[in-house]
């Protein structure tokens, strides 16, 4: 116990948590998006179950760590010529994972880019047929996804799991303190909405990425690269700063007022 108090548990503590909320970014707009289709007194409720749900993975996850690192070994190898692979569960869950967000992202554009009929303004919020129980289940899934990426994050940083499941309950009271205002203000801005479907695009191409790079597979001889996460969070960052700057510059800006044409082609000289 004594161990926890020294200055390099501390700074691992404290790096470790930082970097879990990092983590958690790409999950807490997931959840800010899922609970959307909900009426909008359902929403903290289903914000704060998937973030419990995902301290919950995340603490189970680190009382089976040797578990979660035999995840990294490969159970089978392939060999089809022109394909190669190396496959892993920690691959496979990571591969399922992304081909998740991808067809929840896409299908959630194309949704609000389409409508649907089943959909009506109740109490101030959209509200579809989507429920409590359905949202969470959703939340749950990709929460196992988020939860194998975090705790093996956190194994690379320290073998302390007190240190880890400290870090991990922070990060959490963190992010459902800020998972409020967040989903609020996506609710208010639909083009923040948008931009966080574009961004779960991004993080489960990622994912694809990542599985197929840990099951080192080799298509045609070349090998599947991994996309560093620090250019995908500085995308992102950077993204969602310009995104500010459009939304104070649509506060301040005047509309739009279009000029007349009487009298311009005589002006231009075309009569």
């Amino acid at each position: 116990m004594s161990d926890l108090f020294t200055a390099e548990s501390i700074v691992s503590l404290l790096t470790l948590t930082f970097l879990e909320i990092v983590l958690g970014i790409d999950n807490i707009i997931f959840i800010s998006i899922a609970a959307n289709k909900l009426a909008r007194n359902d929403q903290p409720k289903a914000r704060n179950i998937g973030l419990m749900l995902a301290m919950a993975f995340r603490l189970v996850l680190l009382m089976g760590i040797s578990f979660v690192i035999s995840l990294s070994k490969p159970f089978t190898h392939i060999d089809a010529g022109w394909f190669k692979a190396a496959l892993t569960g920690q691959s496979l869950i990571l591969f399922a994972g992304g081909l998740f967000l991808l067809y929840k992202a896409t299908s959630e554009i194309h949704h609000k880019l389409e409508g649907g009929e089943e959909e009506e303004i109740e109490g101030g919020a959209i509200k579809g047929k989507a429920t409590v129980s359905s949202v969470v289940t959703q939340i749950a899934v990709t929460n196992i996804v988020f939860s194998i990426d975090s705790i093996l994050t956190a194994i690379g940083l320290t073998q302390n799991v007190a240190i880890m499941m400290i870090a991990v309950i922070l990060s959490i009271v963190i992010m459902m303190f800020f998972a409020g205002p967040v989903g609020s203000f996506v609710n208010e801005h639909p083009t923040i909405q948008m931009l966080g479907l574009a961004f779960l695009i991004m993080i489960g191409f990622m994912l694809v990425a990542e599985g197929a790079h840990l099951s080192e597979v080799v298509i045609f001889n070349q090998e599947v690269g991994v996309v560093p996460k620090g250019y995908l969070y500085f995308a992102i960052a950077f993204s969602l700063l310009v995104e500010f700057l459009n939304i104070r510059l649509r506060k301040t800006q005047q509309p739009v007022k279009l000029r007349g044409y009487e009298g311009r082609p005589d002006h231009d000289g075309i009569i």
